[in-house]
């Protein structure tokens, strides 16, 4: 590893909305001498807010890469958004982070974003720093969120300072890693210092014995601890401070270089990288911000997108600074910069090796689908053009474009999204759109286990018969495929394309739902020398598949939301009933300081109005924290259809003539 890579650090910025993550960041910014003045979320000023949309709104919708250096170690930032309607943004950016600092207001404490960010930390064993945000706010408790972080996060998080004072009185925050037996500690911070050496100690023996002997321990042997401690997800250091009034951020940047590990990667090695993030250039066209794990990219290379399996060519690599770009002509392994020229590119792209690229975390599940109006018809190849280009830089939306019908539908997380997409279309491509009422999106799963047979014998010339075994999963199981078929009697090339389109022919069930938690193993396949054309197994296998779910009958699943809600102990009784009648199960409620907490499931159809009315009924005093928590049956009396795309394959003559056209034309 070079030394320059070492001497790196791409961390992700995360935190629930209003917990002053951008607010942080530039901060940063202004404190490394990156920029000379500081702007303001709420004058729409700062760097890493540029859209439109979050400079009006106060809230970030894209993950925003930007570049500092501090300490002379250059720092990637990725500054990402808070609301989890956004949350497929911190998805793709916790994929190329090598560390994260994540944001808690010191008021609201830990929220609902918070957790599932700190859980997919976990998963992905990304180090991560906790930086306790907002201190001199009214309502600011430091141990309080500390003792909500040991409880719903780690014991293991560490507190390497102790906060002086809270609210008008806050004036910032002293190390308590230093000499253990300095008489200069103050005695508001011993606590602080306490917790911090039981917490270390406990993970090196050395240290534990020399705590229990009451002896004293050393600022470096501490901070060794630490460091190693933070490296490998053992400790999880706890900063605070006051970023509205730039107090604790230069204490925040030293904590990122000191215990947030470099990248590690190999200049010698083949080229390995992902695209995470996409943009578009009125000039330039498609940008790529791309992590490089392993290798060198250089202005002119050509290099393969793996994902796509084409040769593409670099025509530029930028750095990017906010809106602001330089051309630096040279990527190497660790790093992170934007890169052009590649048209073809989606956002996912594996760039070179793939052996290199971690696997992703899935945290987004859209469960709302929407359809999209506009003005008028002489806008319509417009509105699907500019959908067209957002589907590429988020793949969620899942664009579904009824040619037939003339109709545009995609799929989101919640209504804030709606209002950003619509903003988002009026200020980038002048377009003015609406959405029709969301509504949920179901699955379907097999019924039982049979078969599914097609014979595509006629109109000449073709031939492709095929048997599939149909059988129910396990619930989250998705799709096991496999063929029991030889090769001499279904040819390679052919089982492979029949691979390809078994999912594709599951997208759309017997309702017009995907079908999911199921296996599908071919037990049977036929070619003919003469009459079998490549694309009869495009054609048959979607024929074969929905004749096995007629025979096998499917069920509806809808998607649920574990929920934990805390209301004021008088509005108990009301919300329980409230929640039978939403179908929810609940566990026994628990009290806390005169508050009921209720946790437990509830179906997302009959929440989606839900947060409105519990402002409503608890006088804005409820709070709802919401996950998701996978499909499960629908109950008998629930039957939901979804209309169709294209010609259903169970009618046959029909689906043929209509395929041979499509691939004909």
């Amino acid at each position: 590893m070079s030394a320059q890579q070492h001497n790196l650090r791409n961390v992700g910025i995360f935190a629930h909305v209003d917990a002053g993550k951008t607010t942080t960041t530039e901060q940063m910014l202004y404190l490394s001498g990156h920029i000379r003045s500081l702007g303001s979320v709420d004058t729409g000023t700062t760097q890493t807010d540029w859209l439109d949309v979050e400079r009006e709104r106060g809230i970030s919708v894209r993950a925003a890469v930007t570049r500092l250096t501090w300490k002379e170690t250059p720092i990637n930032l990725v500054d990402t958004p808070g609301h989890v309607d956004f949350l497929s943004e911190v998805e793709r950016s916790l994929r190329v982070m090598d560390g994260a600092v994540l944001i808690i207001s010191a008021v609201e404490g830990v929220q609902a974003q918070t957790e599932i960010i700190w859980q997919a930390l976990r998963d992905l064993n990304i180090p991560t720093l906790i930086y306790v945000n907002k201190m001199d706010r009214i309502g600011a408790d430091a141990s309080a969120v500390l003792g909500q972080i040991h409880r719903l996060f780690s014991a293991q998080a560490v507190p390497i300072m102790a906060p002086d004072g809270a609210e008008a009185d806050f004036r910032g925050a002293v190390s308590v890693v230093g000499e253990t037996t300095a008489a200069s500690m103050a005695a508001w911070a011993e606590p602080y210092q306490r917790m911090m050496l039981e917490t270390v100690a406990e993970q090196d023996e050395t240290l534990l014995e020399a705590y229990l002997d009451g002896q004293s321990i050393s600022g470096e042997q501490l901070e060794a601890a630490l460091v190693d401690g933070a490296h490998r997800c053992r400790l999880f250091p706890v900063l605070f401070g006051a970023s509205g009034r730039g107090i604790g951020v230069e204490a925040l940047l030293d904590a990122v270089v000191e215990y947030l590990p470099g990248p590690g990667g190999s200049e010698e090695s083949a080229v390995s990288g992902v695209i995470f993030k996409m943009e578009r250039d009125p000039v330039m066209g498609k940008i790529a911000y791309v992590r490089l794990y392993d290798g060198v990219l250089r202005n002119r290379d050509v290099v393969l997108n793996y994902s796509r399996d084409v040769q593409d060519k670099v025509t530029q690599i930028r750095r990017v600074n906010g809106q602001k770009t330089e051309d630096i002509g040279v990527l190497k392994a660790g790093d992170i910069a934007a890169v052009y020229g590649w048209s073809r590119a989606r956002i996912g792209d594996i760039i070179g090796s793939p052996d290199g690229v971690p696997g992703e975390m899935r945290l987004a599940v859209p469960l709302l689908t929407v359809q999209v109006h506009w003005q008028n018809a002489a806008e319509y190849p417009a509105v699907v053009a500019a959908f067209q280009e957002l589907a590429d830089e988020d793949p969620l939306l899942d664009l579904q474009w009824l040619q037939d019908e003339r109709e545009l539908h995609l799929k989101v997380m919640g209504p804030i999204q709606m209002e950003v997409l619509t903003s988002i279309l009026l200020s980038r491509f002048k377009l003015v759109v609406s959405f029709g009422a969301p509504s949920v999106i179901y699955k379907e799963t097999p019924a039982s286990t049979g078969e599914g047979f097609v014979a595509y014998l006629a109109p000449k010339p073709c031939w492709a018969i095929l048997r599939f075994v149909i059988e129910p999963g396990e619930r989250g199981s998705g799709l096991v495929y496999k063929s029991l078929v030889r090769g001499e009697r279904l040819l390679e090339s052919y089982q492979n394309e029949v691979a390809r389109r078994v999912p594709e022919a599951l997208q759309q069930g017997l309702r017009g739902w995907e079908v999911t938690d199921l296996s599908v193993t071919l037990v049977e396949g036929e070619h003919h020398v003469w009459h079998t054309h490549p694309l009869d197994f495009v054609i048959a296998t979607p024929m074969g598949i929905m004749n096995g779910l007629a025979s096998v009958g499917t069920k509806l699943l809808e998607p649920l939301l574990r929920f934990r809600l805390s209301v004021p102990e008088e509005y108990g009784g009301k919300l329980m009933n409230e929640l039978v009648v939403m179908r929810g199960e609940f566990d026994a409620p628990t009290l806390r300081q005169e508050r009921m907490e209720i946790e437990g499931l509830l179906p997302v159809a009959t929440t989606l109005d839900f947060p409105a009315r519990l402002g409503a009924m608890t006088k804005g005093r409820g709070t709802l924290t919401t996950f998701f928590a996978g499909y499960r049956e629908c109950p008998p009396d629930v039957e939901v259809e979804r209309q169709r795309r294209g010609v259903n394959p169970l009618d046959e003559a029909k689906y043929i003539l209509s395929m041979r056209n499509a691939l004909s034309g």
